[in-house]
């Protein structure tokens, strides 16, 4: 049976029960409208995910056999969540909490309709529909794979899955590859299988990993009344394992070796190297010489050293090239591929005497010198006294000079090694045989006793064109005696400092630091106090610790706001300035008061709070008590009296008062905004004796709310006063040249009779 005609029955045998009873007393029914309608009893309802919250989804319609009014509910189950809050009269359901049909597609709720007597309860189910609002999700994070190298083209390598918990085509899902140039990979749109193209390989030595960012996305779908598309974006690493592909190479070639007078049998005269170009797997080396060596080299086949097997003085060449191969062995000792490389060795005479540093008394490595900072660019270090030889002849005592300090190669002669602009250079720059050294300052600002008191350089001396680079080193040790260049330099430009006003005297405000990195007294900085502003105020001259002076007294309200300047100098006098900002925080320590005497039938209050910053001086009014209540209104912020709108006419007025003349009280109330706050109040007497009087004082609140027209009001009377005044004047001066033309006589015995 439908439930339509079920609820026909029940009326039915209801109405039929209280004709038999004789009594009026049905319970209310909810009208079923069906699934697809947005009024009745909600069975059956179905609503979209992404609906947004507060929302207007359904209206809760039923009514009452006797037409009582009803009244609507909606709850649901202890521990649920509550999705829905309905409206007990209207009915009107509104959606109060983000749905998410991937959580919870199904919501149990009972709704509830009553005349007040009978309640009516009924379970319904309520489907949250799907919308596009889910990106799909990779599974098996993180994509790490291996492949071998020579894996043939084509082939699938990996298969990539991922899901969507969205349904019809918001849930399908399809691939693609995310790339700003070719790559050797492709994968399949549907199955997310991974495959190397076809025309494409792979190679361990050029590319040893792959990183293939692969892009899942979903079929679309509506969200909030479009249509969305979601992806999800991954990384597949992609390892390449290496193949035996790759033959071995030399490393380091050309090769030259060098065979001296003094060499004796079995002398190392060169190593060469070489590595399998099979990085990722590589087979061991095996080296031979192949020919050019007459009989008088060998090699170690492991680690590729070439040996002298003769005495130099057997040699009947000045030159040898020496031809040798570097071969690949696999695993069962079989010869694979090969290289081929040229060693190219020379026999020289005997180089046996480096670069050697004198000073005055025989060879030294260490010179040192003092001097003071800042010495002018091109002076010469004339405490130093350096001297440096080579015994050798020829080529062999041939030389550089470079001159190192803590930043590397500082500069070596005008046109030497190193970045231009050093601290120190030395000549000569190149040295045969021996030399007289001399070092001069390049670059003044580089010998500062305040960044350094001792700076180290290292002078080198190395052979130009033998085999051997023989070299020697000295060290350059420079003492620095300080000068006084510098100026105290505070760590501000500016100070600002806050005090409140009720500080005693003697309150520390701020320490200020002034640095000078001089030593002894020129680094001694010694603090005072100048300026117009500084009068109460003090500073201690070794600390900088500013203090208000013991018998000052700040106030906030007299001035607030003081600058002045403090001044660091050093024990020769130089100093250097900065300036101090203070400023007096105001305290709330005034009440509000009212600023002019109040006398009755006054309609505006003012008063005036005497401290100096908001919120301690902004005023708040308000009305304690009225005499008669609920006449007057008053503005909060401007202290402005007003007659409520709904008094219109003197006839209200008057029965309100219930007599001709009345006289009515308001104490009103001043209380500023400070913490803590402070407040006043004062009596306002307002007679209201008759009704040309409570028309005037109507007509002037009306003008308070018209300034220009009350403007105008006040020059027309100020005019009409004056011209009334020139008239009455000149009336009375008429009258009186009359009555002295008439009677002079008389007029002169009262002239006289006044000056008795």
């Amino acid at each position: 049976m439908k439930r339509e005609e079920r609820t026909l029955v029940l009326w039915v045998v209801l109405h039929v029960a209280h004709l038999s009873s004789g009594q009026s007393d049905y319970a209310p029914c909810f009208h079923d409208n069906g699934p697809s309608s947005i009024q009745g009893n909600m069975a059956l309802f179905s609503i979209a995910e992404d609906t947004p919250v507060g929302t207007h989804v359904y209206t809760l319609n039923g009514t009452d056999p006797e037409d009582d009014p009803v009244r609507y509910g909606l709850t649901f189950q202890k521990g649920s969540t509550q999705y829905f809050r309905v409206d007990p009269e209207s009915g009107n359901v509104t959606l109060v909490r983000e749905l998410d049909r991937e959580k919870q597609a199904e919501i149990s709720a009972l709704v509830s309709i009553t005349d007040g007597r009978n309640n009516v309860i009924e379970t319904v189910r309520i489907f949250v529909t799907d919308a596009n609002d889910e990106q799909p999700e990779f599974r098996n994070l993180p994509f790490i794979i291996e492949i071998p190298e020579d894996a043939p083209p084509g082939s699938s390598v990996y298969k990539v899955q991922a899901l969507d918990r969205d349904m019809g085509s918001g849930g399908s899902i399809s691939y693609y590859l995310q790339s700003s140039k070719p790559s050797k990979f492709t994968i399949d749109g549907h199955s997310g299988v991974l495959r190397i193209r076809t025309n494409e390989s792979l190679d361990y030595e050029a590319t040893p990993t792959h990183f293939v960012t692969v892009v899942a996305k979903d079929g679309g779908g509506r969200y909030q009344g479009l249509h969305q598309v979601m992806s999800s974006i991954a990384i597949i690493t992609v390892h390449v394992v290496d193949a035996q592909d790759t033959p071995p190479s030399f490393v380091g070639t050309p090769y030259f070796g060098y065979i001296y007078e003094v060499s004796l049998p079995g002398s190392e005269i060169f190593t060469v190297y070489a590595k399998d170009g099979d990085q990722g797997n590589p087979n061991p080396i095996h080296y031979s010489i192949i020919n050019g060596s007459d009989g008088v080299f060998a090699i170690n086949s492991s680690s590729g050293i070439i040996t002298l097997t003769t005495d130099p003085g057997q040699l009947r060449s000045e030159l040898y090239q020496v031809r040798v191969k570097a071969s690949e062995v696999g695993g069962s000792e079989e010869v694979m591929d090969y290289d081929v490389t040229t060693v190219t060795v020379r026999v020289v005479d005997l180089n046996n005497h480096p670069p050697t540093f004198y000073g005055e008394n025989g060879p030294q490595n260490l010179f040192e010198v003092t001097m003071l900072e800042h010495p002018p660019a091109g002076e010469i270090l004339r405490g130093l006294k350096i001297t440096v030889n080579d015994s050798d002849q020829g080529a062999n005592a041939k030389f550089k000079l470079r001159l190192l300090g803590p930043g590397g190669v500082l500069r070596v002669g005008s046109s030497g090694w190193g970045p231009p602009g050093g601290v120190l250079r030395v000549v000569p720059q190149t040295v045969l045989n021996e030399a007289q050294v001399t070092v001069i300052v390049e670059d003044t600002s580089g010998i500062d006793y305040e960044k350094s008191a001792t700076l180290s350089f290292k002078l080198l001396a190395v052979e130009l064109d033998t085999p051997e680079r023989f070299s020697a080193t000295a060290d350059i040790l420079i003492h620095l005696l300080d000068t006084n260049d510098n100026i105290p330099s505070f760590t501000k430009q500016y100070y600002i400092a806050h005090i409140p006003e009720n500080s005693p005297g003697g309150s520390s405000l701020l320490a200020i630091t002034a640095i000078d990195p001089d030593s002894g007294p020129w680094g001694e900085v010694k603090y005072t106090i100048c300026g117009s502003g500084s009068d109460l105020f003090s500073i201690h001259s070794s600390s900088g610790l500013i203090s208000t002076q013991p018998w000052a007294s700040l106030d906030a309200e007299a001035r607030s706001k003081y600058n002045f300047y403090v001044k660091a100098e050093d024990g020769e006098g130089q100093y250097s300035l900065a300036e101090v900002f203070v400023t007096v925080l105001d305290l709330n320590d005034h009440s509000p008061a009212f600023q002019d005497t109040l006398m009755e039938q006054n309609m505006i209050i003012g008063a005036v709070d005497e401290d100096a910053e908001s919120p301690n001086n902004v005023i708040q009014y308000s009305i304690m008590k009225a005499d008669p209540d609920n006449v007057f209104v008053m503005d909060g912020d401007t202290g402005d009296i007003r007659l409520k709108p709904f008094i219109k006419s003197m006839e209200i007025l008057h029965n309100i008062s219930q007599q001709q003349d009345c006289s009515w009280s308001l104490l009103v109330e001043a209380r500023d905004r400070g913490s803590p706050s402070f407040s006043t109040t004062a009596v306002l007497h307002i007679d209201i004796t008759e009704a040309i009087r409570g028309r005037v004082v109507w007509y002037f609140l009306g003008l308070r709310q018209r300034p220009l027209a009350v403007f105008g009001m006040c020059v027309s009377v100020v005019v009409s006063l004056v011209l009334l005044t020139i008239c009455i004047s000149t009336v009375l001066y008429c009258s009186a040249v009359k009555k002295s033309r008439i009677s002079p006589e008389r007029n002169y015995i009262k002239v006289v009779r006044r000056a008795k």
